[in-house]
Protein backbone atom coordinates (compact mmCIF):
# COMPACT_ATOMS: atom_id res chain seq x y z
CA UNK A 1 0.00 0.00 0.00
CA UNK A 2 1.25 3.59 -0.89
CA UNK A 3 2.69 5.57 1.85
CA UNK A 4 0.22 8.86 2.51
CA UNK A 5 2.37 11.08 1.02
CA UNK A 6 2.82 8.77 -2.41
CA UNK A 7 -0.85 8.71 -2.83
CA UNK A 8 -1.52 8.25 -6.63
CA UNK A 9 -4.23 8.68 -9.43
CA UNK A 10 -4.28 7.50 -12.66
CA UNK A 11 -5.93 10.16 -15.59
CA UNK A 12 -7.06 8.65 -18.00
CA UNK A 13 -6.96 9.76 -21.98
CA UNK A 14 -10.28 10.92 -23.73
CA UNK A 15 -10.38 11.02 -27.43
CA UNK A 16 -12.56 14.50 -27.63
CA UNK A 17 -12.17 17.49 -25.99
CA UNK A 18 -14.39 18.23 -23.43
CA UNK A 19 -16.45 21.17 -21.79
CA UNK A 20 -16.30 21.92 -18.15
CA UNK A 21 -19.82 21.06 -17.97
CA UNK A 22 -20.38 18.18 -19.54
CA UNK A 23 -19.29 16.28 -16.74
CA UNK A 24 -22.62 13.58 -16.75
CA UNK A 25 -20.23 12.15 -20.05
CA UNK A 26 -20.17 8.74 -20.21
CA UNK A 27 -16.56 8.76 -20.08
CA UNK A 28 -16.32 10.18 -16.71
CA UNK A 29 -16.97 6.46 -15.53
CA UNK A 30 -14.35 5.50 -16.86
CA UNK A 31 -11.81 7.37 -15.12
CA UNK A 32 -10.18 6.26 -11.30
CA UNK A 33 -11.53 7.54 -8.27
CA UNK A 34 -10.02 9.70 -5.77
CA UNK A 35 -11.57 9.72 -2.34
CA UNK A 36 -12.00 12.90 -0.23
CA UNK A 37 -12.70 11.77 3.12
CA UNK A 38 -10.45 12.88 5.43
CA UNK A 39 -9.50 16.82 6.76
CA UNK A 40 -6.16 17.99 6.12
CA UNK A 41 -4.49 16.59 9.71
CA UNK A 42 -5.40 13.07 8.40
CA UNK A 43 -8.79 12.47 10.95
CA UNK A 44 -11.64 10.82 9.15
CA UNK A 45 -14.55 13.61 7.59
CA UNK A 46 -18.21 13.02 8.68
CA UNK A 47 -19.84 10.94 5.21
CA UNK A 48 -21.63 13.93 4.66
CA UNK A 49 -18.89 15.93 3.47
CA UNK A 50 -17.07 12.79 1.19
CA UNK A 51 -16.23 13.49 -1.86
CA UNK A 52 -15.28 11.76 -4.94
CA UNK A 53 -12.94 13.31 -7.63
CA UNK A 54 -12.10 12.17 -10.99
CA UNK A 55 -9.52 13.16 -13.20
CA UNK A 56 -9.09 12.76 -17.27
CA UNK A 57 -6.75 14.29 -19.73
CA UNK A 58 -6.84 14.64 -23.68
CA UNK A 59 -4.73 16.61 -26.19
CA UNK A 60 -6.26 19.71 -25.53
CA UNK A 61 -6.81 19.70 -21.69
CA UNK A 62 -6.98 18.35 -18.21
CA UNK A 63 -10.23 17.89 -16.62
CA UNK A 64 -10.95 17.57 -13.13
CA UNK A 65 -14.73 16.95 -11.69
CA UNK A 66 -16.06 16.87 -7.78
CA UNK A 67 -19.07 15.36 -7.03
CA UNK A 68 -19.62 15.78 -3.20
CA UNK A 69 -22.24 14.72 -0.59
CA UNK A 70 -23.76 17.90 0.92
CA UNK A 71 -25.53 17.39 3.90
CA UNK A 72 -25.09 20.98 5.18
CA UNK A 73 -26.13 24.71 4.19
CA UNK A 74 -24.22 25.95 1.12
CA UNK A 75 -21.78 28.55 1.85
CA UNK A 76 -21.54 30.50 -1.45
CA UNK A 77 -21.73 34.15 -2.67
CA UNK A 78 -25.29 35.13 -3.09
CA UNK A 79 -24.42 37.52 -6.11
CA UNK A 80 -21.84 35.35 -7.68
CA UNK A 81 -19.37 36.65 -10.68
CA UNK A 82 -18.03 34.07 -12.72
CA UNK A 83 -16.39 36.41 -15.83
CA UNK A 84 -13.49 36.94 -13.89
CA UNK A 85 -11.55 35.56 -10.86
CA UNK A 86 -12.48 35.45 -7.49
CA UNK A 87 -10.04 36.45 -4.81
CA UNK A 88 -11.18 34.75 -1.62
CA UNK A 89 -13.10 31.78 -2.96
CA UNK A 90 -10.99 29.93 -0.21
CA UNK A 91 -13.17 31.03 1.91
CA UNK A 92 -16.46 29.32 1.29
CA UNK A 93 -17.56 26.19 -0.73
CA UNK A 94 -15.22 25.35 -3.12
CA UNK A 95 -12.92 22.56 -4.46
CA UNK A 96 -9.55 22.65 -5.50
CA UNK A 97 -6.48 21.53 -7.39
CA UNK A 98 -3.18 21.87 -6.63
CA UNK A 99 -0.93 20.41 -9.65
CA UNK A 100 3.07 20.74 -10.45
CA UNK A 101 3.93 19.58 -13.72
CA UNK A 102 6.88 17.14 -13.60
CA UNK A 103 8.67 14.83 -10.75
CA UNK A 104 10.37 16.43 -7.74
CA UNK A 105 8.98 18.18 -4.56
CA UNK A 106 7.50 21.03 -6.61
CA UNK A 107 9.13 24.67 -5.92
CA UNK A 108 6.47 25.81 -8.93
CA UNK A 109 2.77 24.64 -9.03
CA UNK A 110 -0.61 25.67 -9.89
CA UNK A 111 -3.61 26.37 -8.32
CA UNK A 112 -7.19 26.45 -9.71
CA UNK A 113 -10.58 26.51 -7.80
CA UNK A 114 -13.95 26.23 -8.40
CA UNK A 115 -17.42 26.90 -6.36
CA UNK A 116 -21.52 25.66 -6.77
CA UNK A 117 -22.09 28.87 -7.79
CA UNK A 118 -19.38 28.46 -10.56
CA UNK A 119 -16.90 31.02 -9.11
CA UNK A 120 -13.37 30.27 -9.83
CA UNK A 121 -9.95 31.28 -9.27
CA UNK A 122 -6.62 29.94 -10.81
CA UNK A 123 -2.77 31.24 -9.27
CA UNK A 124 0.64 30.61 -10.04
CA UNK A 125 2.53 29.68 -7.03
CA UNK A 126 6.42 29.84 -6.56
CA UNK A 127 8.01 28.92 -3.35
CA UNK A 128 11.50 31.16 -2.70
CA UNK A 129 13.73 31.25 0.22
CA UNK A 130 11.85 34.54 1.34
CA UNK A 131 8.63 32.14 1.28
CA UNK A 132 5.52 31.79 -1.12
CA UNK A 133 4.97 33.78 -4.25
CA UNK A 134 2.15 34.03 -5.32
CA UNK A 135 1.19 35.50 -9.08
CA UNK A 136 -2.79 37.14 -8.86
CA UNK A 137 -2.21 37.90 -12.69
CA UNK A 138 -2.18 34.53 -13.88
CA UNK A 139 -4.86 33.81 -16.56
CA UNK A 140 -4.89 30.00 -17.62
CA UNK A 141 -8.07 30.40 -19.11
CA UNK A 142 -9.61 27.35 -16.95
CA UNK A 143 -13.71 27.19 -17.57
CA UNK A 144 -15.85 25.24 -14.67
CA UNK A 145 -18.96 24.05 -14.18
CA UNK A 146 -21.16 23.54 -11.77
CA UNK A 147 -24.75 21.22 -10.60
CA UNK A 148 -26.09 21.62 -7.46
CA UNK A 149 -28.50 18.67 -6.38
CA UNK A 150 -30.67 18.14 -3.12
CA UNK A 151 -28.24 16.43 -1.30
CA UNK A 152 -25.17 16.46 -3.72
CA UNK A 153 -22.95 19.44 -5.59
CA UNK A 154 -20.82 18.41 -9.02
CA UNK A 155 -18.25 20.48 -9.61
CA UNK A 156 -15.83 20.48 -13.03
CA UNK A 157 -12.99 22.22 -14.13
CA UNK A 158 -11.10 22.29 -17.55
CA UNK A 159 -7.69 22.92 -17.59
CA UNK A 160 -6.11 23.68 -21.16
CA UNK A 161 -2.29 22.83 -21.19
CA UNK A 162 -1.22 25.81 -22.30
CA UNK A 163 -2.11 27.16 -18.86
CA UNK A 164 0.76 24.97 -17.79
CA UNK A 165 3.65 25.59 -19.86
CA UNK A 166 3.79 22.27 -21.44
CA UNK A 167 1.27 19.32 -22.54
CA UNK A 168 1.18 15.60 -19.99
CA UNK A 169 3.03 12.44 -22.27
CA UNK A 170 1.14 8.92 -21.58
CA UNK A 171 3.51 7.95 -18.68
CA UNK A 172 4.26 10.84 -17.13
CA UNK A 173 3.56 11.28 -13.37
CA UNK A 174 3.22 15.08 -12.02
CA UNK A 175 2.81 15.76 -8.30
CA UNK A 176 -0.86 16.70 -7.48
CA UNK A 177 -3.21 17.13 -4.46
CA UNK A 178 -7.06 17.90 -4.23
CA UNK A 179 -9.27 19.38 -1.72
CA UNK A 180 -12.42 21.09 -0.95
CA UNK A 181 -13.67 23.41 1.55
CA UNK A 182 -17.02 22.96 3.25
CA UNK A 183 -19.23 24.93 6.19
CA UNK A 184 -18.79 27.63 8.24
CA UNK A 185 -17.91 28.75 11.79
CA UNK A 186 -16.05 26.05 13.95
CA UNK A 187 -17.51 23.57 11.83
CA UNK A 188 -15.87 24.50 8.96
CA UNK A 189 -14.01 21.13 7.12
CA UNK A 190 -10.83 21.37 5.13
CA UNK A 191 -10.64 18.02 3.62
CA UNK A 192 -7.40 16.91 1.64
CA UNK A 193 -7.12 13.61 -0.96
CA UNK A 194 -3.15 13.63 0.56
CA UNK A 195 -3.63 15.14 4.28
CA UNK A 196 -0.97 17.95 4.84
CA UNK A 197 -0.89 17.41 8.96
CA UNK A 198 -0.65 20.97 9.41
CA UNK A 199 -0.97 22.10 12.93
CA UNK A 200 -3.55 24.26 11.34
CA UNK A 201 -5.54 24.02 7.94
CA UNK A 202 -2.96 24.89 5.13
CA UNK A 203 -3.07 22.93 1.99
CA UNK A 204 0.23 25.21 0.64
CA UNK A 205 2.39 22.15 1.44
CA UNK A 206 3.83 20.80 -1.59
CA UNK A 207 5.97 17.79 -0.20
CA UNK A 208 2.64 16.42 0.81
CA UNK A 209 1.32 16.59 -2.43
CA UNK A 210 0.66 12.87 -4.39
CA UNK A 211 1.20 11.49 -7.82
CA UNK A 212 -1.50 12.28 -11.04
CA UNK A 213 0.01 9.12 -13.65
CA UNK A 214 -1.24 9.82 -17.00
CA UNK A 215 -2.25 6.94 -19.05
CA UNK A 216 -3.87 6.04 -22.03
Amino acid sequence: MLAEIEKLIEARRVNRDLAADDFAHPVWETAQVAYIDRYWSGEAATPERHTEARLLWSEAALYARFVCCQGEPLVVNPMPVTEQKTVGLWERDVCELFIAPGTGVPEKYFEFEAAPTGEWLDLAIRWLPAGRETDWDFHSGMTVGAHISKNSITIAMRVPWKAMERTAREGERWRVNLFRCVGAGATRGYLAWSPTYTAEPNFHVPEKFGWLEFRD
